[in-house]
């Protein structure tokens, strides 16, 4: 039997039930279509929020984001609610507690590397500031392409690859150019959805230069 050819990948804006045309992305699921018109692309200027999303981002590697959104509760339950001043703490018991959790995502390296990117964050609260280092790679404003396929999209950017050096100097770890590229498309320090999305000028009208 001849195997059956899989569709073609969808990569224009849909049109949905309720008259609004999104990015192909989030499928029809529930909670990803909330996430895209309530969270992903709209520019995120707080401290915290920011280490939370590149936490998790993180622990994405290998993995669909719908999955680590899916457990994103259960992570800021287990991770002390993000708070950095707590993660640079942990013990080897806590350690030992997160990977017998299973309502996270049980990976060492990743855990290891929350406590690390913990200390960066605690360090640049000291200097200039966690968001306003990270919102520096883009000149403090977000950066607005107008892809009109996803298509057009790359998986990473001199920006993206510019923050990653800068992370790793740090002593980051899962903070690669692509990885980093997706934070900055769903924080919104570059504007992702498509022209023709729903979102896209929802999120434009929300830049502004980083706050003074």
């Amino acid at each position: 039997m001849a195997e059956r050819e899989k569709p073609p990948r969808v990569v224009v804006v849909v049109p949905h039930a309720d008259g609004l045309h999104r990015c192909p992305w989030p499928g029809v699921d529930t909670l990803y279509l909330a996430y895209h018109d309530e969270e992903w692309g709209a520019p995120e200027y707080d401290d915290r929020a920011l280490f939370e999303k590149l936490v998790l981002d993180g622990f994405q590697a290998g993995l669909s984001w719908i999955t680590i959104l899916r457990k994103r509760p259960a992570f800021r339950s287990a991770f002390d609610g993000f708070e950095p001043d707590k993660i640079v703490r942990w013990d080897d018991a806590k350690k030992a507690a997160l990977m017998a959790d299973p309502g996270i995502v049980r990976n060492r390296a990743k855990i290891e590397a929350t406590q690390a990117l913990a200390r960066i964050y605690l360090d640049l609260m000291e200097k200039e500031g966690f968001a306003r280092r990270l919102w520096s790679f883009v000149g403090g404003r977000p950066i607005e392409p107008q892809r009109k396929s996803l298509a057009d999209i790359p998986v990473e950017s001199d920006e993206s690859r510019a923050m990653a050096k800068d992370l790793r100097a740090r002593g980051g770890n899962f903070v690669g150019p692509t990885i980093v590229y997706a934070f900055m498309q769903a924080t919104g320090m570059v504007n992702d959805h498509l022209v023709a999305c729903c979102r896209h000028e929802a999120c434009r009208a929300l830049a502004r230069d980083f706050p003074a």
